[in-house]
């Protein structure tokens, strides 16, 4: 679903992202670990089009990723570090109006049913965003992604801030959009959520891909110790 081929972005004299070659496949939770400046989030948004790669390809569901271009955003929802909705607005009308956005008309009963899905509790559904923590932001964000179909989930930084019981949450959360079949790509500084959510980790450094591992193969004390081997 996701694929990144001799992946490079340049700034000037800066290069962002250097000959990244990277696969995610469907249902496949890739966890992308490195140090501010490491080239995760340079890396997302090649994918997501907010910017234009000096060479390579970033392809979703194999269409070239092309600023400008709608072709692949279709396939895609992405969430960011700080989830950006309508304060004003309940979960609801905040569902409702993405939804529509991305061409889908849904009853209340099916808004409903996707904010559960995403875990939001029900007596917060009509309460406005401006109210809520990050961790439930975070939960429409996937409620929006689960309305709009999206094939592949881009997330930087999502767990950031959240205290443990919404970070466990939004772990047996993304878990089981994975196991739905969905692609998951998540740059991310959480080793132990790492370990605990991805099916494969990849650690970065000044722009470089420079260990790709099965989460399976190692622990959270192992995976840190090569994370601080490598920055």
């Amino acid at each position: 679903m996701l694929e990144a081929i001799q992946l490079t972005k340049t700034y000037q004299n800066h290069t962002a992202l250097h000959n990244l070659n990277l696969q995610v496949r469907p249902g496949e939770i890739y966890c992308l670990l490195g140090q501010n400046g490491a080239g995760k989030t340079t890396t997302i948004n090649l994918f997501l089009g907010f910017t234009e790669a000096s060479t390579g390809k970033a392809k979703i569901n194999g269409v070239e990723v092309k600023p400008g271009s709608h072709e692949t955003k279709a396939f895609v929802a992405y969430i960011p570090e700080v989830v950006m909705l309508y304060g004003n607005l309940n979960s609801l009308e905040n569902l409702d109006y993405f939804s529509r956005l991305a061409g889908f008309k849904y009853s209340k009963s099916d808004l409903r049913h996707f904010l559960a899905l995403a875990g939001l509790q029900q007596d917060a559904f009509h309460k406005p965003l401006a109210g809520y923590s990050k961790g439930m932001r975070q939960k429409v964000g996937i409620a929006i992604a689960i309305a709009k179909q999206a094939d592949v989930l881009l997330m930087d930084e999502p767990t950031s801030g959240l205290d443990p019981k919404a970070t466990d949450e939004f772990t047996r959360t993304v878990k089981r959009l994975g196991e739905e079949g969905k692609a998951v790509l998540m740059a991310t500084h959480d080793i132990f959520n790492a370990v605990n959510v991805g099916n494969r980790i990849g650690i970065m450094r000044r722009g470089e891909l420079v260990h790709e591992l099965p989460a399976g193969q190692v622990d959270a004390r192992q995976l840190q110790e090569l994370y601080l081997e490598t920055i």
